[in-house]
């Protein structure tokens, strides 16, 4: 093989791309990963690992404008924006490091440009030097990732109207902020920027936040933010932003009905949609759907040798969906005996304060597909550990199929809920029943006993409430 022929190039370097590399250079494949801006993708750099960042300064604030409440003083508390971005940007560059020392360990070539399929098994890469290299591949994967969805009158200026980037990097804190979309990237830009001082509003066009959890979760999640200052405005529409100065005067429609609002800046949160142009998709025929590739169950494409994974190939847009695909991926080109990836038992977490998580089927959705169940719920505030961390506000919610005793789903809101919700996804993955997790034991003092209780409850069996 020469340096331009690899048994596998993979388009991006997010968190699907450099995962699947590896896996792929373990497996002895020669691999090649094609990046255009940062390893580690919008991931690592300007999305998942940033964001916590910030969410763990404003947590460390309110807890030091709180310390009261815990037998503790603080005089002057204060917070410096350039430092907390600064601390923010240093983590992500951090990991960037980390990513390229993996890749090199691996032995996988790097190669800075950007790629597009010219044929089945060729790419050419186009380097920030303008010079073309050409290259061959018996499989090629695509993991170009998404970008922040726009929405026609509200696009971002990136000055008044901002994309997550700059929501990340601020150059002054907002006194007031419209954030449009309660999808998680919009509800932990709320919580951020809400702790820290700003009058924030959430607009959302569906009737309730957080539109994929389950309602009971999401009225929860909406009472406990509104309690922390975030105001809500559910079943509306952004229909106009007007610009005047440093301003932006936003039009609200609800029911036919307008009002409006002047904010310091707006932040467009309303999804992402896949990077599927400019990279050779049409020339080849590979098939694509509502912004999206289209792929099988092992990411196959419509044409032979082409792969793709991520949030490229559809949803749920999550970092360790794309993780898992790309292993998957890249362990059936190997011909190893490989499992599809079972995209009900993918986790979902928000990590604003509190936190949500969950697994599996919503209330809704077990009933509307004809199931029969038992739900299960414990509050926080029957909990030890979370009256003694301050933070009893909180539910766990379970719900079992009520013949044959299966988890089918798992939903939280509290403290630490982003942490404890992966017991559930290991129970169902082990195709646990109630029974299982009933005969479970579970530490003392923790948060984790809450889980045991919602399953008792789903039965009548609860003992601490």
């Amino acid at each position: 093989m020469s340096d331009t022929n690899f048994d596998v190039i993979i388009l991006g370097a997010g968190p699907g791309g450099y995962v699947t590399a590896i896996r792929s250079a373990q497996l002895g494949l020669k691999t090649a990963i094609i990046e255009k801006e940062h390893l580690g993708g919008i991931c690592l750099n300007w999305g998942c690992i940033p964001t916590k960042a910030l969410l763990r300064s404003a947590e460390i604030y309110r807890n030091m404008k709180n310390a009261a409440d815990y037998g503790l003083s603080a005089q002057g508390v204060n917070f410096d924006l350039k430092k907390i971005v600064e601390r923010s940007r240093g983590v992500s560059k951090q990991l960037n490091g980390g990513v390229g020392h993996l890749l090199k360990k691996n032995k996988v070539t790097v190669i800075d440009g950007t790629g597009q399929i010219t044929a089945p098994g060729k790419l050419s890469v186009a380097g920030k030097d303008g010079k073309k290299t050409d290259l061959t591949a018996k499989n090629i994967i695509v993991a170009t990732g998404a970008r922040a969805r726009t929405l026609p009158g509200l696009e971002p200026d990136r000055k008044l109207v901002w994309t997550y980037r700059e929501a990340l990097n601020p150059d002054s804190m907002p006194k007031s902020l419209l954030v449009v979309g309660s999808g998680a990237i919009g509800i932990e830009f709320a919580d951020f920027y809400g702790t820290l001082g700003a009058d924030v509003t959430v607009v959302e066009v569906v009737d309730k936040i957080l539109p994929v959890e389950d309602d009971e979760i999401s009225k929860m999640a909406q009472k406990l933010l509104g309690k922390h200052g975030l105001k809500f405005r559910t079943g509306t529409m952004v229909t106009k932003l007007d610009k005047k100065g440093n301003q932006v005067t936003a039009t609200l429609e609800k029911n036919g009905k307008s009002e409006q609002i002047t904010v310091d800046r707006v932040i467009s949160a309303v999804g992402v949609v896949g990077n599927i142009e400019n990279i050779g998709l049409e020339a080849v025929g590979v098939k694509t759907d509502r912004g999206c590739i289209v792929t099988d169950e092992f990411s196959r494409t419509s044409v032979p040798g082409i792969y793709a994974i991520g949030d490229v190939a559809g949803p749920p847009m999550l970092a360790h969906k794309a993780e898992h695909e790309g292993v998957i991926c890249i362990e059936k080109i190997a011909g190893l005996s490989a499992h599809p990836l079972d995209k009900s038992k993918i986790p979902g977490c928000t990590y604003c304060h509190p936190q949500i998580a969950s697994v599996g089927l919503t209330e809704q959705a077990a009933k509307k597909a004809g199931r029969a169940v038992k739900i299960g719920r414990f509050p926080f505030m029957g909990n030890g550990k979370a009256i003694a961390l301050g933070e009893a506000e909180g539910l766990i919610k379970t719900i079992f199929d009520a013949k044959t005793g299966e988890l089918l789903g798992a939903h939280m809101v509290g403290a630490e809920v982003t942490e404890l919700i992966q017991g559930f996804v290991v129970a169902m993955g082990l195709e646990t029943t109630e029974e299982d997790l009933m005969h479970t034991v579970f530490p003392h003092p923790t948060l984790s006993e809450m889980m045991h209780e919602s399953v008792l409850d789903a039965y009548g069996r609860a003992i601490h409430f």
